[in-house]
């Protein structure tokens, strides 16, 4: 497990994989699961029904991880989907990979 004060970015899609949610956290798997839970049920990813884990990738710093998510929100939904694909050209949730840290 990849723990200490490091921090992920992460993206999560829909069922139909026409939304796209950006996050950061430093515990990847708990707050993947809030997201799952529906923990937060005003929530933008909640209201859009992102609970699908489709990227993430991991920072040695917790700011390091939000410059990275300041980043890919400010790019184009073209480079999401090359930087998801470089990783899950199949769009496979994740979640299975990650949980068991």
């Amino acid at each position: 497990m990849i723990t200490a004060k490091g921090g992920f970015v992460y993206i999560l899609t829909n069922k139909h994989h026409t939304v796209l949610y950006t996050g950061v956290t430093s515990n990847l798997v708990a707050r993947t699961q809030e997201h799952k839970e529906k923990k937060y049920p005003k929530s933008f990813s909640a209201r859009y029904h992102t609970d699908k884990l489709i990227y993430y990738a991991f920072f040695p710093t917790i700011m390091e991880a939000i410059d990275e998510e300041k980043r890919i929100k400010a790019g184009s939904r073209a480079a999401k989907i090359k930087m998801i694909e470089s990783m899950n050209p199949e769009w496979k949730d994740l979640w299975e990979e990650v949980k068991e840290w």
